[in-house]
């Protein structure tokens, strides 16, 4: 696979990466994504320091990322126990 190197913002600071072709647009999404809620807790906080933001953006991104992982678990479990019952279903036909 093609390598390119390519550097992303945040905040104030560029960041040079070497990151995959196929990978390159998700990359400066999260890049645009992180620089947003940046600004949004600036907004919201009035805070300028730099490594207080992102310490904020981290811990939001990573809740929202635990949320997701547990939503993702109760939604298999659902299909499972969904799956269970018609394979019953079907056992009890035959």
């Amino acid at each position: 696979m093609t390598e390119l190197s390519i550097k992303i913002k945040i905040g104030n600071r560029e960041y040079p990466m070497k990151v995959l072709a196929s990978e390159e647009a998700k990359i400066r999404e999260a890049g645009k994504k992180i620089n947003d809620k940046l600004k949004s807790f600036q907004d919201q906080f009035g805070i300028d320091d730099k490594q207080d933001l992102l310490a904020m953006v981290a811990i939001d991104s990573y809740v929202e990322l635990l949320n997701s992982s547990e939503v993702r678990q109760n939604t298999d479990e659902v299909a499972m126990d969904q799956i269970d019952k018609l394979n019953r279903l079907i056992s009890a036909e035959l």
